[in-house]
């Protein structure tokens, strides 16, 4: 292939470095490969991270859930947490703050519809794997990828490299 890209899926599958070579596979050789996996919160402070691992417990219920009722709850959480924080993050920025630290601010502009899918692919999926920039930059390098660079805004991380 002349192009190969892979956005929010290799997190989910037990070997993500196996999928990542998988997918360099299949690229000749100089295409490059765009990937986004989510991140281990490697750039953010303890107090995000603390507030990130206390969702952990309602997220392996939620994803245990049969599916219309997962979805019910993914929903309800789009709505009632994912919306009301990211349009909150409106309201410094609009005063001049920088709102990158705040949480689900990235969602500030997003559709509903953006956050209803988010939320179900955050609660809903029983396996979430999450990296490091540089485990992911290893992983790239081990499946024959160079020249790889990383988006340094969100999301974090997309990177992408190009097949040796």
């Amino acid at each position: 292939m002349d192009f190969g890209y892979s956005l929010g899926v290799l997190h989910h599958v037990p070997d993500t470095a196996a999928g990542i070579r998988s997918c360099v596979a299949k690229l000749k050789r100089g295409a490059p490969f765009l990937v986004y996996l989510y991140y281990r919160f490697d750039n953010r402070p303890l107090w995000f991270r603390s507030l990130w691992r206390s969702t952990e417990a309602l997220r392996y219920m939620i994803a245990r859930m049969p599916p219309v009722l997962k979805h019910a709850v993914t929903d309800f959480i789009a709505l009632t947490v994912y919306w009301p924080l990211a349009r909150f993050a409106l309201v410094p920025e609009w005063l001049g703050a920088n709102v990158e630290s705040l949480p689900l601010a990235a969602y500030r502009r997003l559709s509903v519809y953006t956050m209803r899918t988010d939320s179900r692919d955050r609660f809903g999926t029983r396996l979430e794997q999450r990296f490091t920039r540089a485990e992911i930059q290893a992983m790239m390098q081990l499946a024959g990828l160079e020249n790889i660079v990383f988006n340094e805004a969100t999301p974090y991380w997309c990177a992408v490299g190009t097949k040796k």
